[in-house]
């Protein structure tokens, strides 16, 4: 068995974080050939494409639930599972939600891996929901050769403050909350090849909570909201474009990325997941500019909210903190596949 000190999280997997997760493509295929029976207790199910299962509890209260996972994107334990947890936090967030508490979901190779290492990656977890206000109170785990790490975040919203992903409207502003590209810097550790510099800043990001901009979608004209992880800004653009029947227009020069990500694309440092991204993006997006493209379904962690407001309080809006990067919603669709 290797020391701690021997050990690279980031290369036990032969994919880093949301590389590994299944490609928009193959998982509509797959869901698309489960039958459900029809349950009129669920508000928002995996059919809607939003973040979180929405299931009416008792009249208007409703409970939320999410489950997140992934492989190690960085090297120290601790800090994975400060990730790891707050990506898995974000869904209930992006809805509108209050977490109320949550489950591990953990996977790691019991004879081969020092349990020093895990419990590091539990006590991250823990101290990032303590930080939410939350409790882990169980969870499950199993002997796997690629280790991995999550939570299962159960969460409560009323009927008037949900906020699902399908509202969007023309005119209305595109808000992102934090920079993008952290799935392109992850690939860039995995490598060694990512600066000291970009390295802390999303790792900073990524450990970030989205709390505050969670808390603050009720107190504007909130349309829709999501968060952006797994396929990529555009991938979790088309769902929401799909879901709400209008397009985009995205100024890749509006957007803000972390240091040092267009270079890394330059350089060959693409996330795999970012290639099953890029076929599936291909059916719905037109770009000019194949770097730009690549930093935009580049995967991402700890969900950079993001949301659409109505412009009469766009002006209040974009002057909090939390906002990085502001766009337009272009038009009304109907015909999307």
């Amino acid at each position: 068995m290797k020391t701690k000190e021997q050990i690279r999280l980031s290369t036990l997997s032969h994919g880093s974080g949301w590389a590994c997760k299944i490609g928009p493509d193959d998982l509509a295929q797959v869901l698309g050939d489960l039958v459900q029976k029809n349950d009129e207790r669920v508000i928002v199910g995996y059919d809607n494409s939003d973040d979180a299962a929405v299931v009416r509890l008792v009249d208007d209260k409703f409970i939320i639930q999410s489950v997140d996972f992934f492989t190690p994107i960085i090297d120290d334990p601790y800090m994975f599972g400060q990730i790891a947890a707050a990506n898995a936090l974000s869904d209930i967030y992006a809805m509108g939600g209050t977490p109320l508490f949550a489950l591990n979901i953990l996977g790691f190779p019991v004879n081969d891996f020092p349990k020093e290492i895990v419990s590091k990656i539990l006590q991250g977890g823990a101290d990032k929901a303590n930080e939410a206000g939350i409790s882990i109170v169980g969870g499950h785990s199993i002997d796997d050769k690629e280790p991995k790490y999550g939570l299962v975040v159960t969460g409560e919203v009323l009927k008037d403050n949900l906020i699902p992903n399908s509202g969007a409207k023309p005119g209305d502003s595109l808000l992102l909350t934090k920079p993008l590209g952290t799935g392109i810097i992850s690939t860039g550790i995995k490598k060694e090849s990512a600066s000291s510099n970009s390295t802390t800043q999303a790792i900073e990001s990524m450990i970030m909570l989205n709390e505050l901009a969670g808390s603050i979608l009720h107190k504007f004209s909130v349309n829709a909201a999501t968060d952006v992880t797994g396929f990529g800004l555009l991938g979790h653009a088309i769902e929401m474009c799909k879901s709400s029947n209008v397009s985009f227009h995205i100024n890749f020069k509006d957007l803000i990325f972390f240091s040092e990500v267009r270079e890394l694309a330059n350089e060959g440092f693409i996330p795999g997941g970012s290639k099953r991204n890029l076929s599936y993006a291909n059916k719905f997006a037109d770009f000019s500019d194949s770097p730009a493209l690549i930093c935009c379904i580049n995967f991402s962690f700890s969900s950079e909210l993001f949301f659409k407001e109505s412009i009469k309080s766009s002006t209040s809006l974009l002057k909090s903190s939390i906002v990085v990067s502001s766009l337009t919603i272009n038009s009304s669709r109907s015909d999307w596949p």
